[in-house]
């Protein structure tokens, strides 16, 4: 159920004041510790965002798509790494639980997730499985009461931190998708390890690891859902994620084109300043239109969700559209600030690093184009 409009508004200029006074000014400080402040996790924790998506009788805010995806965009005007704090809790690492989770499962969990007691994780890519994520080769074999767990899961967002994984995993003999199951996992059962953060191109402050599975005693009733239906259960998570994603990408392009036109009036060259030269006019009106084009596609499809519609194609179509729009709008900033732009001080190359994993996570831009034409086929164009 959608806040009151007051509510709403409320909690938008909350975000943006958070955003705008507590986070942009820490932004280089993160990327030089590669860590978010435990100061900054404890205030986002009292603003309830962990909670974002999580129904208000387990404590979240219980936020519909829509009003999501404008969180989101607020939350896109800095570090991407602040977002992913608690991205997970809000995304994939809960939404396979609030899909298709039992009221026991979800009275146990959902609660610490929303408060941010708990940090959780969505365990499904492997060391040789990726965009074939129905090839998953960790295995769960169950001995009458409980499930055997064993296997690698690689570049697992917020790993190192998290107390619950939801974990893909290959419960029968069925090829592809249809073997594979979900389950939830503690990180406290014996078996379980992380590997050490990666070091990254960008988003320092985000970490991502390897988990371990080492023949782990998950109790039957950790499984979500029945057998074979984790691979949809995934794909219904990715594509409410990628939706929450797009948003973010709305946010960062807005972000750099408000960057560019403050350097561009204050910036001069041949006698005046450079924003009124027409060439970097033109990278100035290719940037907005195309972050508009993206902002309106994923208000209406966030909007569509809510109404109970089919959004898989228009979710694909967002995460292809805004991922690959932020990227193009980060290269234009960079040309904009010339050398200014190669430099770290003025944020803007962080910002062009920090954007190109968008295009890669939670399914490739070519996984996107994949589902787009399978769906615009399937419906008749």
């Amino acid at each position: 159920m959608a806040l009151d409009p007051e509510t709403f508004d409320a909690l938008i200029e909350t975000v943006r004041r958070f955003v705008a006074e507590r986070l942009r000014p820490l932004e280089g400080a993160v990327e030089e510790a590669d860590a978010i402040p435990a100061d900054i996790v404890s205030e986002m924790r009292d603003m309830g965002l962990f909670g974002l998506s999580i129904a208000e009788e387990y404590g979240g805010l219980g936020l519909t798509m829509l009003e999501e995806t404008k969180v989101a965009i607020e939350l896109g005007r800095t570090t991407p790494a602040f977002r992913s704090t608690f991205g997970t809790n809000v995304g994939i690492g809960s939404q396979g639980l609030v899909m298709a989770g039992n009221a026991a499962q979800k009275a146990a969990w959902l609660p610490r997730i929303a408060s941010g007691e708990i940090i959780t994780s969505f365990a499904l890519t492997e060391p040789d499985v990726g965009s074939d994520s129905g090839a998953v080769k960790t295995r769960a074999i169950f001995d009458g009461q409980s499930y055997r767990l064993s296997g690698t899961k690689r570049y697992i967002t917020n790993a190192d931190k998290a107390d619950l994984f939801t974990v893909m995993a290959r419960t029968g003999e069925d090829p592809g998708a249809r073997g594979v199951s979900a389950f939830l996992v503690p990180r406290t059962l014996a078996g379980v390890s992380v590997g050490e953060p990666e070091k990254k191109m960008g988003q320092k402050g985000a970490k991502v690891a390897d988990v371990h599975f080492d023949d782990v005693v998950v109790p039957g009733e950790n499984r979500l859902g029945a057998e074979g239906e984790g691979f949809k259960i995934a794909m219904r998570v990715l594509d409410r994620g990628r939706l929450h994603i797009s948003a973010v990408c709305v946010g960062v392009a807005e972000r750099l084109i408000a960057d560019c036109v403050a350097y561009a009036t204050e910036r001069k060259q041949f006698g005046k300043p450079i924003a009124e030269h027409q060439l970097i006019q033109g990278m100035i009106a290719d940037s907005k239109t195309e972050a508009l084009a993206a902002r309106a596609l994923v208000l209406e499809t966030a909007a569509a969700k809510d109404a109970g519609k089919d959004v898989v194609l228009e979710s694909a179509a967002a995460k292809y559209y805004a991922s690959e729009m932020v990227g193009r709008v980060a290269d234009r900033a960079v040309q904009i600030f010339g050398g200014a732009g190669y430099i770290a001080d003025y944020g803007i190359e962080r910002l062009y690093r920090d954007v190109r994993l968008f295009r890669i996570y939670e399914g490739t831009s070519q996984i996107q184009q994949l589902i787009i034409a399978r769906e615009t086929i399937k419906r008749g164009g």
